[in-house]
């Protein structure tokens, strides 16, 4: 129930890249909403975004590597945090859906090094495809003459879109299977066909870039295809005489993604709000009104023992999903959609608080709680809404396709 020594002592690392590097730099790449390359780069350089670092805490065996850094990345600043972990959703695509060769050959491209930094884009939700992964109309057509596989669409709320090295994209191989005829693809730099669309400003997290990508007749060779091509048959094939005897669903190549990430979002999110907590707690020490500190009224105090209360058991369920899935446990209760869900509704919740504890102050960007509210927005929306989670738990935990 508590890290060790080594985990301590990166957490320690961590965190004193973040007081010293990140949030100095917060309030200005918030104004500017621009990709914060300089502190991609410092991350770079002392060894923070790198593959081996990331690797590193992914095979941790406990499974509280990769929520201890985030939690601390995301305490930091969320916009920040964003821009140096962007990277990471498209590398767990690969992980997840990839063929050992494939992990190898990709995912040192998508970090880069210390003197020539990269980035990476997951691409998966649409225009009219966010929650609805079925609606998805971006197609991968198959030329078996060449051995290429021909992709049109577009991709929207790509974190990194358009301008990442390397993109991973999902998209529809089989129309008539839905959500089952999913497929991942690598669109490696430089490839003819895909462009950046509209780049969105945003209420909050805005120094991580966000965009549309465009993918117009962009051809990948077969190797591209996560997974191969004959492991690409066999599911549809199981997916085809599931749809026609009834059975149950199968492997879908974005939840799959989104599965093994949710509780790393979850960790974002507790870092968010332990930031907000910690203001509001030093605002209320520090704050005298009527003659006293403000914290010595019981309506201030009693908001304070709530949001720490909150973020604990956050935490906690962040800690269970990880080590759950490091342990190889299945998820038989949605373990990593609850602790997307309370943490992202804990991050909003408390920042909120911690705004009303600030009063005026709060307000304003005097002080960072209220770039933190408008930063924790985002967690109860992205990588499946806190409604989705909801349902993602009742459909388990009942066995009934709620609808």
């Amino acid at each position: 129930m508590e890290l060790n020594e080594d985990q301590r002592g990166v957490r320690d690392w961590i965190h004193g890249f973040a007081a010293e590097v990140m949030r100095p730099a917060a309030a200005e790449w918030d104004e500017r909403e621009e990709f914060p390359w300089p502190v991609v780069q410092e991350a770079a350089r002392i060894g923070l975004y790198s593959l081996d670092f990331y690797a590193q805490q992914f095979f941790d065996p406990t499974g509280l590597g990769i929520p201890m850094a985030m939690e601390e990345l995301f305490w930091g600043d969320a916009g920040l945090g964003l821009a140096i972990t962007g990277t990471g959703l498209a590398a767990i695509g690969v992980l997840t859906n990839g063929t050992e060769e494939q992990i190898g050959t990709w995912l040192p491209q998508m970090y880069g090094d210390a003197g020539d930094v990269k980035i990476a884009a997951f691409c998966s939700s649409e225009p009219d495809a966010g929650s609805d992964v079925s609606a998805m109309r971006t197609r991968a057509v198959y030329d078996e003459a060449k051995d290429e596989w021909v992709l049109n669409g577009t991709k929207t709320w790509a974190t990194n879109g358009g301008i990442a090295n390397v993109h991973v994209v999902v998209a529809v191989v089989d129309p008539e299977l839905g959500a089952r005829g999913h497929a991942s693809f690598i669109v490696p730099p430089g490839t003819p066909g895909l462009s950046q669309g509209q780049k969105f400003k945003k209420h909050g997290i805005r120094a991580s870039h966000t965009a549309e990508v465009v993918l117009d007749g962009v051809r990948l060779p077969g190797h591209c295809l996560l997974g191969g091509k004959d492991k690409l048959d066999e599911r549809l094939a199981r997916a085809r005489e599931r749809v026609r005897t009834g059975g149950a669903r199968t492997h879908n190549a974005a939840m799959a993604t989104f599965e093994a990430s949710r509780p790393t979002v979850g960790a974002q999110a507790v870092g968010i709000a332990r930031a907000a907590y910690e203001v509001a707690l030093d605002y209320a020490q520090t704050r005298v009104q009527f003659g006293r500190p403000v914290i010595d009224n019981q309506g201030v105090a009693f908001q304070l023992a709530d949001m720490r209360t909150r973020i604990d058991a956050a935490r906690l369920l962040v800690w269970r999903a990880s080590w759950m899935a490091t342990a190889g446990k299945p998820f038989t209760a949605a373990e990593g959609s609850m602790s997307k869900l309370f943490a992202g509704e804990t991050a909003k919740a408390v920042t909120a608080q911690a705004m009303q504890i600030l009063g005026g102050n709060g307000y304003t960007r005097e002080y960072p709680v209220e770039r933190m509210h408008r930063d924790a927005a985002i967690y109860t929306i992205f990588e499946g809404t806190s409604e989705i989670q909801r349902l993602v738990i009742a459909r388990t935990i009942s066995d009934v396709p709620i609808r």
